[in-house]
């Protein structure tokens, strides 16, 4: 398998940071996190949808968003995330997938700001992070986000991690606002989602 297909299969699933937020509820709220994997743009291109509840309301979902993986000639794996262009039209699609069966291209944007280079890491996992400096921008509802990006995923035995660093940022005092204010969100793989060659 190359790393582009590990990528996207490590990265599809369910997850849960269940331990470390009973842990430390102070710092992380229980969450639980859907990485559905898409073929908007055929294999060379997967794609996932994302999206995540707090564990005590997994009725009220929130941050939909598309990530789609590419390798180019060289092989160096990007990340580019888009927003939906009406994300109600996919509320609930990380455990409802068949709202996603009608999805196109023409369903998203793309958020040119939210481009992550993706690396291999020592533990033989991978990560992936904005350019040193940069935030990812994009407006909801006529408002400005801003929003700092990257996380790490690899497998331990049986097991996936996925950490999480998102944070939210002010647009005015540039500080950190929400996510990952103290350290990542340490994600463990509940059900896998990946599509088989």
């Amino acid at each position: 398998m190359d790393d582009l297909q590990q990528l996207w299969t490590w990265l599809s699933g369910e997850f849960s940071n269940q331990p470390q937020a009973i842990a430390e509820p102070v710092h992380f709220v229980q969450l639980r996190l859907w990485q559905r994997p898409l073929l908007l743009f055929g294999r060379d291109r997967p794609c996932l949808f994302l999206e995540q509840a707090n564990a005590l309301q997994l009725d009220r979902p929130y941050r939909q968003r598309l990530l789609c993986l590419e390798a180019d000639s060289s092989g160096q794996l990007t990340a580019q995330f888009y927003q939906f262009k009406n994300a109600t039209a996919v509320l609930g699609a990380g455990a409802d997938p068949d709202r996603l069966r009608s999805l196109t291209p023409e369903d998203i944007q793309l958020l040119e700001s939210c481009r992550l280079t993706v690396e291999h890491t020592p533990r033989g996992g991978y990560k992936a992070q904005l350019p040193a400096g940069c935030r990812c921008r994009f407006w909801t509802d006529g408002v400005e986000r801003q929003v700092s990006l990257g996380f790490e995923v690899w497998q331990d035995q049986q097991t996936v991690h996925f950490h999480s660093f998102d944070r939210g940022i002010d647009p005015e005092t540039g500080r950190s606002i929400w996510g990952a204010l103290i350290g990542p969100y340490e994600f463990t793989k509940l059900t896998d989602y990946s599509i088989s060659s």
